[in-house]
């Protein structure tokens, strides 16, 4: 099991760097592209939706593709889409280019984490899905800052697209020569994969994840600027703070799986999010010095990567029997937020500026703190009303 969640924890990490690597070199790339930064956060935007609609349809088509198959045709459109994005001069191209990477991660990133949880027990299951999406996480404390590195030092963002290209290439190699045969997932049509979403249980949960995510990457989308008087503009400086964030993020996925495991999902989902509305509601002010843009920085990573694992744990304790849908949910959703947020943010900055995009996502936030409540509410009620006797033991609620 474990040679398993490694190499799929490594296409993973390929596809966030993918995810998270533009928002540092965006400045550039808007330069290069004769286009306003935040015209260029569209190139977030394209990709994340690309994702985010396609990924539960690609799950419908390709149900009875081996799962190896599925992995390496969806790391080769990756590796095609970041190296167009690499070559194109035009924006217009560029964003078809980036769409078409998003394709290719919506392939692989909801099956990855699926496997992951099929291939674990149920007492396991968290710290199984925790250690996949660690190399979400991972991607943001190296992949990230070394791809923003890379930008800064060779003065050509182009370079960074290369470095994610090369990165997709590896992911493929391990895929082909590590991955063990994977059973394949029940043959589910588009339309009953998406029925989880009439659920209020789901469709709550869900609102959840798109409001925190999408008030999280409105600063994120526009770090560069939203940090500028910390990093005085330098790229380097940038590429060491978003190691810290990378950091801190990994932390706080590889600790939430245990954690969910022995407290249940919903002091973990409640705290995060309620620390994260907080931060982003002082980051007009920590993230002038940069001390205290270190701190907020932990502050996020820790807790908004935290929040992830009990938010699938949740889905999947709600509706166990549609887990490999809701995974699948639960990232699409993630995705429409970060797709949301460049444009979100680009009004932002034209209205108030850049450093004052954090109070602008700490209200979404604190919206996702009651989405939260209110899907644990909905849940208890469901578990009430479906004891079988009225001496029966409760439920737990996670």
């Amino acid at each position: 099991m474990y040679r398993s969640l490694l190499v799929l924890t490594a296409a993973l990490f390929a596809i966030g760097t993918d995810s998270f690597v533009i928002a540092g070199i965006l400045p550039d790339a808007a330069h290069s592209l004769s286009v306003g930064v935040g015209t260029a956060g569209w190139l977030i935007t394209a990709y994340a939706f690309a994702y985010a609609v396609l990924g539960p349809v690609m799950a419908a088509l390709t149900t009875r593709w081996p799962r190896r198959t599925l992995f390496l045709v969806g790391l080769g459109i990756f590796v095609v889409g970041n190296l167009l994005t690499a070559l194109v001069p035009v924006f217009g191209v560029a964003l078809a280019a980036r769409a078409l990477a998003g394709l290719g991660g919506a392939m692989v990133s909801p099956a990855a984490v699926a496997a992951a949880a099929a291939l674990a027990p149920p007492e396991r299951r968290g710290r199984a899905i925790s250690t996949v999406m660690a190399g979400l996480s991972a991607a943001t404390a190296l992949g990230a800052p070394i791809g923003t590195a890379i930008g800064s030092l060779t003065g050509n963002w182009r370079a960074t697209m290369l470095f994610v290209s090369a990165l997709g290439v590896l992911a493929a190699a391990g895929i082909a020569l590590l991955l063990p045969k994977i059973p394949n997932p029940p043959l589910v049509s588009l339309r009953v994969r998406l029925a989880p979403l009439g659920d209020r249980r789901i469709g709550m949960t869900l609102l959840t994840t798109l409001l925190v995510f999408t008030g999280l990457y409105i600063v994120y989308a526009y770090i560069a600027e939203s940090l500028d008087r910390a990093t005085g503009g330098s790229g380097t400086n940038l590429a060491a703070l978003l190691f810290v964030w990378g950091v801190a993020s990994t932390i706080g996925t590889l600790g939430s799986g245990n954690l969910v495991d022995r407290l249940g999902a919903r002091r973990i989902i409640n705290t995060t999010i309620a620390i994260c509305a907080i931060d982003f509601a002082l980051l007009p002010w920590t993230s002038a010095h940069l001390a205290t843009t270190v701190v907020a920085l932990v502050a996020w990573g820790i807790c908004a990567w935290g929040l992830l694992t009990p938010q699938t744990h949740r889905l999947i304790d709600a509706m166990p029997t549609a887990a490999p849908m809701l995974t699948g949910l639960n990232t699409a959703t993630f995705y429409v937020g970060v797709s949301i947020a460049p444009l979100v943010g680009q009004g932002g900055i034209a209205w108030f500026g850049a450093h004052w995009l954090g109070p602008m996502g700490a209200v979404l936030i604190a919206l996702g703190l009651i989405a939260a409540e209110t899907a644990h509410v909905i849940i208890r009620r469901h578990q009430a009303h479906h004891t079988p006797t009225a001496h029966a033991e409760p439920l737990p609620v996670k």
